[in-house]
């Protein structure tokens, strides 16, 4: 999430912000949304986001040998994939890097022009 945008049920009264700037397309969407469809498009933007970081982590790991709790045995590849799993999750719940905000603006203005 970017610095000064909260992303949940209650803050639709909360003018949000995108790239430093008011953002009144969204703070007009979130009005035209409930707080049941927009705390289920948080949830969906951040599960997004694990997913995404999942795969950059698994990339990331994907070479190493050995040299861990582990040693190079059959266990370290599924260790290091739930490892991996709960890093993400851990990442995208602590703001992640950027993905599930604009994941989350995109979803609220599609359900706002659905909502019409």
């Amino acid at each position: 999430m970017q610095a000064g945008s909260a992303h949940s049920a209650s803050s639709n009264f909360a003018v949000q912000m995108l790239n430093g700037r008011p953002d009144f397309e969204l703070a007009n969407a979130l009005t035209k949304v409930s707080p049941q469809a927009q705390a289920k498009a948080q949830k969906t933007a951040t599960d997004f986001e694990a997913m995404f970081l999942n795969a950059m982590f698994s990339q990331m790991t994907t070479g190493l040998k050995g040299e861990g709790p582990f040693g190079d045995t059959p266990g370290t590849g599924v260790w290091r994939s739930m490892l991996t799993d709960q890093y993400s999750k851990s990442f995208a719940q602590a703001g992640g890097v950027g993905i599930s905000s604009e994941v989350y603006r995109t979803l609220i203005l599609q359900q706002a022009k659905a909502a019409r």
